[in-house]
């Protein structure tokens, strides 16, 4: 992906567009990895790949939706 990372200079439509891009990379990574575990051949380079791949969908994941959310003062 060669987008600019910088949360700041993109707008809220395009933040949502790749928010649901990410959740739906997490959740393919996590079938990906689910059915390895279960055919029981994975190799262990393969999975830690996979797993910090998604790890990194997640924290990316999170930061998207605390810039959406707006913040309430109470």
């Amino acid at each position: 992906m060669n987008a600019p990372t910088d949360l700041s200079m993109k707008t809220d439509e395009v933040l949502r567009v790749e928010l649901e891009v990410f959740r739906r990379e997490h959740s393919d990574l996590n079938d990906a990895i689910d059915a390895l575990n279960e055919r029981g051949t994975s190799d262990q380079l393969t999975m830690r790949r996979l797993k910090k791949r998604k790890l990194m969908l997640k924290d990316r994941i999170a930061q998207i939706e605390d810039r959406l959310t707006p913040d309430i003062i109470a």
